[in-house]
């Protein structure tokens, strides 16, 4: 074995299964909130729009502390920042088992318990998905992105493919205790979040050069591969972290996201209910809702490793998400289950398949404190659709009594992207440059194309 492989082999095996599993407890906890409404909205009295708006408000927050937190993490490590991070969102997601009695206890309402934990979740989790992929680009060079990005984003569908029976087996514990079942799901999922606080202290590694775990011929190729690309980018231009931010193409990239995030998120939050409305049980309901996400984890792996073979990245992006939005839109006019979530499936293969392949695109043109604020920039303008998703679900679900209007405000949403990728400008001296070669005669993609 060659030394790039050996070394790009030890890197994987060392890092990537990890962060998948702090993702994956990451996002359980972020939308285990579509899970608990199943009991919840009718204990505390919420309605759908009462619903969607607290689910959602979570990504307000995140977009106003996602940059700030993310130069934070450059500034301080990674391996600090995201153990600080887990450790506060673990205990403010165990606290929204607690929200009848917050209520109580302060004279407001349910509902504002509610909104005001929610927006504290997302102070709190601000900075973790942008500062992995910002991390990700410092030990892993351009041609390798597709793949590792797809390999940990793949815990997002992961999380309900698991977390999805778990949610509706932790519902069946209701009354142990004196608690209801919705209680028990977020205090019973938040505790590996606030044990992993401490795991990531002591196994993250923050860059390349720190890595005493790696041979130091392994630890020096690695180093002067990044610096090689790194020299690149800046040679062709230098962003400073507002210019970076500021940049069309960040904006463009993150309009794309945006449309993603909208099928993602309008449909995860919602997604339990429409599968409990064909009359299941909250267990069979777990299991149903998971199979979209199955499907979805099979795609982000393979599309993303399609994208580094075929060394192309806005068609992928395109197709995915025209696959996702055409899937959603067909569901909507469906009343038939098996066709409704056929249709939902064949959605869920493009809304996880398009997300890796998205986050190779900044990685092209950023690096250094420029990457870490434009990435932020990117997931957190991107993410305010977890808050224009599930808020119209809900309130469309209210107005019409229905999910089908809603489900086409998705769809559409999802199409807002395909139009921006397809319209996005990319710089021919920002393509890959083929036959490049670094000094062990390994090919160096410089770019994503």
């Amino acid at each position: 074995m060659d030394l790039e492989a050996r070394t790009m082999k030890r890197v994987m095996v060392r890092l990537v299964p990890f962060l998948i599993l702090c993702y994956f407890i990451a996002y359980l906890d972020r939308v285990n909130v579509g899970f608990a409404a199943l009991q919840m909205n009718k204990a505390l009295g919420f309605t759908a729009s009462m619903f969607g708006f607290g689910a959602g408000i979570f990504f307000i927050a995140y977009f106003f502390f996602e940059v700030p937190s993310n130069l934070l993490l450059e500034r301080f490590g990674a391996r600090r920042w995201i153990a600080r991070i887990m450790f506060t969102w673990g205990i403010l997601a165990a606290a929204m088992a607690w929200i009848p009695h917050i209520a109580q206890s302060t004279g407001l309402s349910n509902a504002y318990v509610f909104y005001g934990l929610r927006i504290l979740l997302g102070v709190a989790e601000a900075g973790f998905f942008p500062g992995i992929i910002f991390l990700l680009t410092l030990w892993f060079p351009a041609k390798y992105r597709g793949r590792v990005v797809g390999y940990f984003m793949a815990a997002i569908p992961l999380s309900t493919v698991i977390g999805g029976p778990i949610s509706g087996a932790l519902l069946q514990m209701d009354g142990l205790g004196g608690m209801q079942g919705w209680q028990w799901l977020y205090l019973i999922e938040a505790v590996p979040a606030l044990l992993l606080a401490f795991v990531v202290y002591f196994y993250l590694t923050d860059r390349p050069s720190d890595a005493h775990w790696l041979a130091k011929e392994e630890r020096d190729w690695l180093v002067n591969r990044q610096a090689q690309e790194r020299a690149h980018r800046e040679s062709v231009h230098a962003f400073s972290v507002k210019e970076a931010i500021l940049n069309p193409r960040v904006l463009a990239i993150a309009l794309i996201y945006f449309g993603a995030n909208a099928t993602n998120y309008g449909l995860s939050f919602f997604l339990p209910q429409i599968v409990k409305a064909f009359g299941l049980t909250n267990l069979q309901t777990g299991f149903v809702t998971s199979l979209p996400y199955a499907v979805g984890v099979v795609s982000m792996v393979l599309w993303g490793r399609h994208s580094d073979r075929k060394l192309e990245r806005r068609w992928h992006v395109a197709i995915a998400l025209m696959v996702a939005a055409g899937g959603i839109a067909a569901s909507a006019g469906l009343d038939n289950p098996v066709m409704k979530m056929i249709a939902l499936s064949i959605a869920g293969f493009g809304i996880f398949g398009c997300l890796p392949v998205i986050w190779t695109l900044p990685a092209s043109f950023l690096s250094g404190a420029a990457a870490a604020g434009g990435i932020a920039a990117i997931n957190s303008l991107g993410n305010l659709a977890g808050f224009f998703g599930p808020y119209a679900m809900g309130w469309i679900k209210d107005s019409t009594g229905g999910f089908g209007a809603g489900l086409l405000c998705l769809a559409g949403a999802g199409m807002v992207g395909v139009a921006a990728v397809l319209l996005l400008h990319h710089d021919s001296s920002m393509e890959t440059i083929a036959g490049t070669h670094d000094a062990d005669g390994g090919e160096v993609e410089m770019a994503a194309r």
